[in-house]
């Protein structure tokens, strides 16, 4: 299955998190969308890998995206080495994605670092015909998808480029909600987590809304780049 977009995440729920609406609106417009997952996210302290593996499905669901995949790496111990990076390059010529969008560059979680540049690295390495991978048997095909993106998370990093996602935001919320052990939920007896608040809940909101105020429209989700964007003509410009 040939995808249009691949999003990779170093968790489930990163995806969402950091560009649900997005992948919502891609979707909407007719494109294949799919998700990499490259731990299932064992270490977190709410929920457990079993839990997270079905809230994933179920979010994916909620999106829409035409498949979903987790590499099991080890949560919180996945280096950026070649055997992590040629079973992202499984990934990348599997799906043959002509975008690539990946964890942010800088976060409070050391794994999204890390998974950022772990899959950009593997992004220009799938490119290489003397690189050589095998799937099901099969002898895979160099392939390099045309950009590399880079999704917002904790930190406040400053976008190179929004998409206005007005409209999809209920979407995005509906898949994070998915994720029932993960988020706010008063009468829950787990322990407290960054992400696990009411006042993150409240954020995923505030934050699109005031890139949004920053465009002229209502909600829109902010993403970075690794080489200057490129248009065709100042027509594409919104």
């Amino acid at each position: 299955m040939k995808l249009d977009i691949l999003f990779f995440g170093a968790h489930p729920d990163d995806v969402e998190l950091g560009c649900g609406a997005t992948i919502a609106k891609e979707v909407s417009l007719g494109k294949k969308v799919g998700i990499v997952d490259l731990t299932r996210g064992e270490l977190g302290t709410r929920g457990t890998a079993e839990i997270r593996d079905e809230e994933a499905k179920n979010a994916g669901e909620v999106l829409g995206v035409s498949v979903r995949e987790n590499l099991a790496f080890r949560d919180g111990f996945f280096t950026n080495d070649e055997k992590h990076q040629l079973e992202v390059i499984k990934m990348i010529r599997k799906y043959r994605p002509e975008i690539i969008i990946c964890n942010a560059v800088d976060d409070r979680h050391i794994d999204h670092g890390k998974g950022s540049k772990l899959v950009s690295d593997a992004c220009f390495l799938s490119g290489l015909i003397k690189i050589e991978t095998r799937l099901d048997g099969e002898n895979q095909d160099a392939w390099r998808p045309k950009v590399v993106y880079h999704y917002i998370q904790w930190k406040d990093l400053k976008p190179d480029f929004v998409v206005d996602v007005t409209g999809f935001m209920d979407k995005k919320v509906e898949s994070l909600m998915a994720y029932k052990s993960q988020f706010f939920d008063p009468n829950s007896d787990e322990p407290t987590t960054p992400i696990a608040t009411k006042n993150f809940q409240d954020s995923i909101l505030y934050r699109a809304q005031d890139l949004g105020r920053l465009i002229n429209s209502e909600y829109a989700e902010g993403f970075t780049v690794e080489r200057y964007l490129a248009v065709n003509s100042l027509g594409d410009l919104v």
